[in-house]
């Protein structure tokens, strides 16, 4: 099971692989993210969302 975290900081701090994630995204991206912390708690949250916000972008 996936660790669950109390905000996409607290995950970023803790999981390498999700800070280059995030950092790896468009920038109206990770402010809409970060606009929103607590909706991120695991890193395929922060996929899943990512991918919401990036699917007018195809």
């Amino acid at each position: 099971m996936e660790k669950k975290y109390p905000d996409l900081y607290a995950l970023m701090k803790d999981d390498p692989a999700a800070r280059h994630y995030f950092d790896s995204l468009p920038e109206h991206v990770r402010s809409a993210i970060a606009q929103r912390p607590g909706g991120v708690n695991s890193f395929e949250s922060l996929c899943s969302y990512a991918d919401n916000l990036t699917q007018g972008d195809r």
